[in-house]
């Protein structure tokens, strides 16, 4: 189930309650914006971009990371302010990426690209080659 459609669910549920249709109480449950951030945030993967290069993943696999059913988006959290974008895997072979690079504030999730399509391959592109670390989900 995508991002939209869990988000959707937990709204109605929120409705429901929220109008005592369920007969519950709500107390102590996290908002709507909380679940899905949780939903998604909570498979967030660590990375270690090498000094040198300004794609992630990099030496020696230059892979593509994949998008799951858990996030829309493609969100990173740098340990340092890093600017950033999002550079994907095109169905006929090379690469495509975005025209802008997004500040990633330390310690802070910044979605770098919306609405991504799962199983979409993607890279990071970073404007430094510095090392960088963080983690990221999508």
């Amino acid at each position: 189930m995508n991002l939209r459609k869990r988000f959707a669910t937990v709204a109605m549920t929120g409705a429901l309650i929220g109008g005592g249709l369920l007969g519950t109480s709500s107390a102590g449950a996290a908002t709507q914006g909380e679940a899905v951030a949780q939903s998604c945030y909570g498979n967030a993967r660590d990375y270690t971009k090498s000094a040198g290069t300004h794609i992630y993943p990099n030496f020696p696999t230059f892979n593509y990371l994949k998008t799951t059913s858990s996030c829309a988006d493609i969100n990173i959290k740098t340990d340092t302010n890093r600017y950033v974008k999002v550079c994907f895997l095109l169905s006929g072979g090379g690469k495509e990426c975005q025209a802008d690079y997004k500040l990633a504030t330390a310690g802070s999730w910044k979605a770098v690209a919306t609405n991504v399509r799962d199983n979409t391959q993607y890279q990071f592109y970073f404007r430094s080659d510095v090392e960088s670390t963080g983690h990221h989900a999508a």
